[in-house]
């Protein structure tokens, strides 16, 4: 009997010892009930509201949390407080199975600094069985131009003082006009398209902090790599005498859309020395309209121009290229051309006039054949011409007229590195693109450097 109680005795300790271990194996999981604690526009020594976020055990048994770090230390504006425990570190925290603790954050911005950062990012690192996991913490400062859902009428500029962030979308109003400064950077939520039904005027200037910037709201990595992340910029059918110097948009999910022709004549949208990068779909939609564009790089979207059902374009000057990456695979053509509505009946026919000069087209691999493919159809007007290009392609684009090509050859861009990412599409000392372009008026090249007077080389920018 003795003997009885004792064994009982000692499966009841091995039991208990047994519940009280923690699980110690690296497969061990855990959860947030959020990955990324962000807070609306924080005013400087205000402070915020208190947000939180919990941390699950997701495991049968208890698990040890080794550490929860506030990675940007006593520095950070963020503050942090783990189930009543404030500070920057906080070690050997224990959950039970299947149980949750709350993480609390904060956040002050000091207003002893000057030029305190519009948009303000940390981490929380939790540490557990040689496996970090991470919360991101994100706020906007008072010092930045927020608008929500804003509507420009009449006259209105903006200039480099503060950013601007665009929560919701931007319209500019018919016969309303926006002028943009030089230097102005315009950040972009992601529910947050620019509308141009009046006229967008973009003053930037040749040097990098004298561009005009447009691009998404997210700075952190790897969110600022990643295509699509705001809608674009569209020009609908009322905007006319769009002029746009020196902008760069990027990240887009299409960067600059156009439809119908401007009612006034002339060219809907003017691009001049401009850089439309990293799009997930169309850098340039033009639909039955117009557009100049010169000195421009239009590079690495998913298909980088498309100009549907006519129109009146001339591309002078440009260096259209995409290579594949981790975000988007080169698959469709570089350009595509029509002067009709498509496949769906009724189809529609319209007047196509679209001149490309001194311009270079090029993809890596060999997935896509045709990087021009042209539609035609019906008996309307119909023009479509190149003049001392750099084509990619086994045929030269169908229905057109063609002067001077370079057919098939690398042009040999400067430096291509994709797993960085890193694009210059600057020319080496050895392009076949070098001293093959045609004498225009055109004295600048996409840097606002001097082009020489005569003979140019082809593509956006000009060898020195």
């Amino acid at each position: 009997m003795k003997l009885f109680c004792y064994l009982m005795l000692i499966i009841i300790i091995l039991h208990s010892c047994s519940k009280d271990s923690f699980i110690s194996s690296k497969e061990a999981s855990i959860s947030f009930s959020s990955d990324t604690i962000r807070f609306d526009t924080v005013f400087t020594t205000v402070g915020s509201i208190t947000q939180s976020f919990k941390i699950k055990n997701d495991n049968n048994e208890r698990l040890l949390i080794n550490s929860i770090v506030l990675t940007g230390g006593q520095a950070s504006p963020f503050k942090m407080n783990v189930d009543g425990i404030s500070g920057t570190t906080i070690n050997n925290i224990e959950i039970g199975a299947k149980d949750s603790l709350y993480v609390f954050v904060s956040v002050t911005l000091n207003s002893n600094t000057n030029s305190v950062a519009f948009i303000v990012q940390d981490s929380i690192q939790v540490t557990f069985n040689g496996n970090q996991r991470f919360v991101q913490l994100e706020t906007w400062g008072k010092n930045a131009n927020f608008l929500k859902e804003h509507v420009v009428r009449g006259h209105e500029t903006w200039n480099s003082k503060l950013p601007y962030v665009i929560v919701g979308g931007l319209i500019v109003d018919s016969n309303a006009v926006l002028t943009i400064e030089k230097g102005c950077k315009i950040f972009m939520h992601a529910n947050a398209p620019i509308i141009i039904d009046g006229t967008l005027q973009v003053n930037g200037e040749r040097s990098d902090s004298d561009r005009v910037y447009f691009q998404a709201d997210r700075l952190d990595a790897p969110y600022n790599a990643f295509p699509g992340s705001w809608p674009g910029i569209y020009f609908r059918g009322s905007s006319t005498g769009s002029v746009l110097n020196y902008a760069i948009i990027q990240n887009a999910y299409q960067g600059i859309v156009a439809e119908k022709l401007p009612g006034a004549g002339g060219y809907k949208v003017v691009m001049n020395q401009c850089i439309i990068n990293n799009i997930y779909d169309a850098g340039i939609l033009g639909v039955q309209t117009s557009i100049q564009a010169t000195n421009c790089l239009i590079s690495n979207c998913g298909k980088n121009i498309q100009l549907l059902y006519g129109g009146n374009y001339l591309f002078n000057h440009c260096t259209v290229a995409s290579y594949s990456s981790t975000y988007m695979l080169h698959k469709d053509p570089l350009v595509a051309i029509s002067n009709n509505t498509g496949q769906t009946a009724p189809v529609l026919v319209a007047d196509l006039r679209a001149i490309f000069r001194n311009t270079i087209f090029w993809s890596d691999g060999g997935a896509v054949e045709d990087e021009i493919p042209v539609s035609k159809a019906g008996a309307n007007p119909f023009l479509l011409q190149f003049e001392n290009c750099l084509i990619k392609g086994k045929t030269d684009p169908a229905n057109s007229i063609t002067t001077n090509m370079i057919r098939n050859q690398e042009p040999l861009f400067d430096s291509i590195e994709v797993s960085r990412p890193f694009y210059n599409f600057r020319l080496k000392t050895n392009s076949p693109a070098l001293n093959k372009g045609v004498a225009t008026p055109i004295m600048l090249d996409l840097d606002g450097l001097q082009r020489p007077v005569g003979i140019a080389d082809i593509g956006a920018y000009e060898r020195r």
